[in-house]
């Protein structure tokens, strides 16, 4: 059983500018500080039961995904990731933190502890591409973006959550 950190909290909600090369999305980025309580002994299984994908970091380079939607669990070590492009906004995830990006949010990794793990994973539809900053790519993208199923529930808190209601507010 899973449980949360932060039952019913409201998440830090960022909408990021379009910059030319990184679309973004008007549906805000989402950032549940402490949103899950981690097993001790085995904290990245606990994150696979709110959502199971893979297992891994950050890209250290600058990218984003225009067909897919994205959530991000920290299951341990820490790391500094910038959100929404060059000109976005730095944060400090740490285990137990949970991001949601809206197709489009440009994302990198910064800096990371050696023990840094992230367990992440896609709405179902379609296959997610990693797409650099260029200026073909973004109008690719503002094609592609708008097209992007809502996710059903909010990976955090389910069917009545924050980013169900955000979500289809900003759309």
């Amino acid at each position: 059983m899973t449980s949360t950190g932060a039952e019913g909290s409201e998440p830090i909600s960022i909408v990021f500018a379009d910059d030319g090369l990184v679309p973004n999305n008007p549906m805000p980025f989402l950032v549940y500080k402490s949103a899950i309580t981690l097993d001790r002994d085995d904290p990245a299984t606990t994150i696979e039961g709110v959502f199971d994908m893979w297992r891994n970091g950050v890209y250290d380079y600058l990218h984003y995904h225009a067909t897919v939607h994205e959530a991000l669990g920290v299951a341990s070590g820490t790391a500094r990731v910038r959100f929404g492009g060059d000109q976005g906004q730095e944060f400090e995830l740490e285990p137990g933190d949970v991001a949601i990006l809206p197709a489009g949010t440009g994302h990198q990794c910064l800096s990371a502890s050696a023990d840094f793990c992230i367990v992440g994973a896609y709405p179902p539809g379609p296959k997610m591409q990693v797409t650099r900053p260029t200026p073909e790519n973004h109008a690719r993208a503002m094609k592609t973006i708008p097209e992007v199923p809502l996710p059903a529930t909010d990976p955090v808190h389910g069917a009545d959550g924050p980013l169900t209601r955000l979500w289809h507010r900003a759309r």
